[in-house]
């Protein structure tokens, strides 16, 4: 069948969602409300895309990659994650 043959049901996507109660620490609390302000996303948004990087981050490391921050002014650093 080709693309432009498919009907409703076969383009129909699958949401999945999980909804979670989080206490955050202070700091966690804290540096949330600054990303809200800074990017006006919401904390869904926020904490979504929070997961999503660690994630992706944990994989690249496990699998051998480092993760550098490296500044305009030319310092840097590696960043290791505990």
């Amino acid at each position: 069948m080709k693309h432009a043959e498919k009907t409703a049901q076969d383009c129909e996507q699958v949401t999945v969602a999980e909804r979670i109660t989080v206490t955050l620490v202070p700091k966690a609390a804290a540096s949330l409300a600054s990303l809200r302000e800074r990017t006006q996303l919401s904390k869904t948004d926020l904490v979504n895309r929070g997961i999503s990087l660690y994630d992706f981050i944990d994989a690249e490391v496990a699998a051998g990659a480092t993760v550098r921050i490296d500044r305009a002014d030319g310092s840097g650093s590696e960043v290791r994650f505990l």
